[in-house]
């Protein structure tokens, strides 16, 4: 998999992507597409296969109450993932870090080789200030 980290997000969690063996993994500053739309971002994930990580969910894909007016992956029927790093206000880069580290396990633990049509979503546990949880899906959703 290679990760195309977000530009709301830190630098450094390319690091620990090139740890886990994500070795093509980049940031968007350092591909030069920094202040891009996310309607433009998109056309270059979906080109080059990249598995987007963000923390601005609500901009790539459709939740409950999504603010965004047009999600970058609705009408998507093949992608390459994303990762929704779903922190809570005032967080830092360690907390990033943190969801980032989550999220690796699990594909880990899963033993994923890629994320084909599948989002990650990194939250906050509801019963503990100090845990996350983490949930694969299906989107779009199967309708099978």
């Amino acid at each position: 998999m290679k990760f195309l980290i977000d530009e709301c997000l830190s630098p450094t969690l390319v690091d620990l992507a090139w740890t886990a063996g994500h070795w093509e993994s980049a940031h968007v500053t350092r591909r030069g597409m920094t202040s891009w739309e996310d309607h433009r971002l998109m056309r270059v994930i979906i080109a080059e296969d990249w598995t987007m990580v963000t923390q601005n969910g609500d901009d790539f894909r459709p939740r409950p109450g999504n603010s965004s007016l047009a999600p970058c992956y609705v009408g998507q029927p093949l992608h390459a993932g994303l990762i929704c790093l779903n922190l809570p206000g005032n967080t830092d880069w360690e907390d990033q870090m943190n969801y980032f580290r989550h999220a690796l396990d699990l594909i880990a633990t899963d033993k994923l080789t890629d994320l084909v049509n599948k989002i990650v979503e990194v939250d906050p546990d509801v019963g503990s200030t100090s845990r996350v949880a983490t949930e694969i899906r299906d989107y779009p959703e199967d309708d099978a």
